[in-house]
């Protein structure tokens, strides 16, 4: 009993002891902060961005808000192959002209107190910083207008605590210095709507063909999702995303009261059509890779970093969502930056390669209801001496269609077929011992891949495995070196559509969940040709300011992803692709030359990449919604495309030998014994066979 009352007189002051450590450990972390912020340094930098701020809004005036530079795209040539600008000067409103339904819009969607607060919303920017601390980095924005004003004016879209603070501290100034219509008239006008659009009028106009003021509310509160993520709600791209974000606009404004519940069911309602202007022309392939290019340099100059491994869908969701962001305020400043944008692409060789693939290709005259040509094609030259492109060709030539043409050369991801064989299996069963003459054996697999002729061989050599590209063989060499190992490979050529899926059996014959580009597929055969070392496959040699100075500067930085001696073995092998095996025929006449077919199941895809010690040339071809081709076969269409392209363009030039490997494995009889063994493992395909 008397340990009972003992008890009991001490819970009363529990209570009190819990909250005086609560309090002593609160105090502690903000001492810490304050210790953090005047003694690391950071005082220091925050008055810094508080002065520059304080500048940057005192040398403005409403003339700030109209300029726009130009940004320049030169070949390697001199030629103009872009001109880069914003239209907002041209295509400024008042505060007067900017319709009503357009204003009430994109403050029930942006910033609902943008009347009634000072330029900061001091509770969002508190839940920012709360996500930050949990989130270790900054993850939302809480951005008034006035803030995104500021970024999109004065600032980048970098995702920092310092770029915030900044952001913060001059919205603040903006406020004082500007009325509030006035900072509505701004941000309306320097908004990015996409596709190179600034201000709510220029976008009326490219995606309706008429000025804002003829447009209804629904197009309106379309116009108006817009600018939140402009590279995922482009409506030429994700019309759908543009749409369920018009929804949610117009529910807002129909919540604020701007609006009826008539006049919000009839937007809703209605149907949305973009209808682009007649005098809008086709962007050149050269033109939309090089301003893909441009934007992913800019990136990595504002410091993202890129990445093609994720732990899962949520980790690759937040770094898709992350790249958006980063690509549409890169994308955004060249239009805007004056830049002078210097290109290894050149012009003459993109219309010699793009006439092979539209000749090759003539003879389908088949079109979707969207009046493109079903049958496609896309073809990338890289100049192996730099690195760098030289031709990215994404589609057919066809001048009836208008707008942003799909630009396959990058934007395609198909299956590979039996050209991702090199890559993926051989080279890596190279550096793990194997040689040209391991010997590796052709038979039936139960519940595997088939091989086109539907005749093995038994044992054979590993370079007739590739000549006759053996399906067998490829599944069981995959299954012996594991999945994962040789998935790794592709990882460190920078391939991005890779899935978890993807580390099967049937990806050693070209199964895959999403499949690589033709830039890539070139940039991994280049890398081969390079002695296993990658290179970024860029057509951007550097970017200037207006005066001259460098913005980003010549980087050629290498990966090594193949040993130097396995690249150099392999690349003797296809030569042999070239002499005897499913490429018989078509090397360039009097040019040492190595390549590799492929083509998938059904000849719903076919492939040739190939290279001498000049140039290395991806071919892909197949329709956009895959289905079978006729006659298809990475040694029909696509191999005639390369022929044609390559021959020409090595005209006059000195044949050069490709380098022989310094070393050889000491033991390829074990290799191939194991490779023979791994054959009794094998699953069941999801990808074909090759045809010669």
């Amino acid at each position: 009993m008397a340990k009972e009352k003992k008890e009991k007189k001490r819970k009363p002051h529990r209570g009190l002891w819990i909250f005086l450590k609560i309090q002593f450990v609160l105090i502690g972390l903000v001492a810490l902060a304050l210790a953090w912020y005047y003694l690391g340094g950071s005082a220091k930098k925050v008055a810094a961005m508080h002065e520059e701020a304080v500048q940057f809004v005192a040398q403005s005036t409403p003339d700030t808000f109209r300029q726009s530079q130009t940004s320049l795209a030169y070949d390697v040539n001199g030629t103009v192959i872009s001109v880069l600008k914003g239209e907002k000067d041209v295509y400024y409103l008042t505060i007067d002209e900017i319709p009503e339904y357009a204003k009430q819009a994109m403050i029930s969607i942006e910033d609902k107190k943008f009347y009634t607060h000072h330029g900061v919303d001091y509770r969002g920017v508190l839940r920012a910083v709360i996500a930050m601390i949990r989130n270790r980095r900054v993850t939302q924005g809480a951005s008034t207008i006035t803030q995104q004003l500021a970024r999109n004016v004065f600032l980048t879209n970098d995702k920092t605590w310092e770029r915030k603070v900044e952001e913060i501290y001059i919205a603040v100034e903006l406020e004082k210095k500007y009325s509030k219509d006035q900072i509505l008239e701004f941000y309306m006008n320097n908004a990015y709507f996409a596709n190179g659009n600034y201000g709510i009028e220029a976008a009326s106009l490219a995606y309706f063909n008429t000025e804002v003021s003829n447009l209804s509310l629904s197009q309106i509160a379309f116009l108006c999702a817009i600018p939140n993520r402009p590279l995922y709600y482009d409506p030429e791209e994700h019309m759908d995303k543009t749409l369920e974000r018009r929804d949610r606009i117009l529910k807002n404004m129909l919540e604020d009261g701007v609006i009826s519940v008539s006049s919000y069911d009839a937007a809703e309602a209605e149907q949305i059509a973009l209808s682009e202007p007649a005098e809008k022309t086709t962007h050149s392939d050269a033109e939309t890779f090089t301003i893909y290019c441009a934007t992913r340099a800019i990136m990595a100059k504002n410091g993202f970093e890129f990445r093609n491994d994720f732990t899962g869908n949520a980790d690759r969701e937040a770094y898709e969502q992350s790249y958006s962001e980063a690509y549409d305020a890169a994308n955004a400043s060249l239009f805007t930056g004056g830049y002078r944008i210097y290109t290894s692409l050149d012009l003459n060789v993109q219309a010699s390669l793009q006439a092979c693939l539209d000749r090759e290709l003539a003879f389908s005259q088949e079109t979707g209801a969207d009046g493109v040509y079903a049958l496609q094609g896309s073809a990338v030259c890289i100049d192996n001496d730099t690195g760098y492109v030289k031709a990215a060709v994404g589609g057919r030539t066809q001048d009836t269609i208008t707008g942003v043409k799909l630009n396959r050369a990058y934007q395609s991801h198909r299956q590979p077929g039996s050209a991702i064989k090199p890559l993926l299996v051989y080279t890596p069963a190279i550096e793990e011992g194997m040689t040209a003459d391991t010997i590796v054996y052709d038979e039936p697999i139960e519940n595997g891949p088939k091989n086109a002729d539907g005749y093995y061989a038994g044992p054979i050599t590993l370079r007739q495995a590739v000549e006759l590209s053996k399906n067998t063989v490829a599944w069981n060499v995959f299954q012996l070196l594991t999945p994962e190992k040789c998935i790794q490979y592709l990882k460190n050529l920078g391939f991005y559509g890779l899935d978890a899926l993807d580390e099967v059996p049937a990806a050693s014959i070209g199964g895959f969940a999403h499949g690589p580009s033709s830039l890539e597929m070139a940039k991994g055969y280049a890398a081969l040709e390079n002695d296993g070392a990658a290179r970024e496959a860029t057509c951007i040699i550097k970017i200037t300011d207006a005066d001259g100075n460098d913005v980003i500067p010549p980087d050629r930085t290498e990966t090594q992803v193949y040993k130097e001696s396995a690249a150099r073995q392999m690349t003797d092998i296809l030569q042999g692709v070239m002499t005897v095996g499913t490429a018989k025929g078509r090397g360039i006449p009097g040019m040492p030359t190595a390549g590799k077919t492929g083509t998938t199941s059904d000849k719903k895809d076919g492939w040739f990449c190939g290279y001498t010690a000049y140039y290395t040339t991806a071919v892909w071809v197949g329709y956009d919604t895959p289905r079978t081709v006729q006659g298809l076969s990475g040694g029909t269409y696509p191999l005639r495309i390369w022929y044609n392209f390559m021959t020409p363009l090595h005209s006059g030039l000195t044949p050069i030998a490709f380098l022989q490997p310094t070393e050889v494995s000491e033991n390829p009889g074990e290799a191939a014994n194991e490779a023979a063994a791994a054959g009794e493992a094998a699953e069941n395909a999801d990808a074909g066979a090759e045809n010669p």
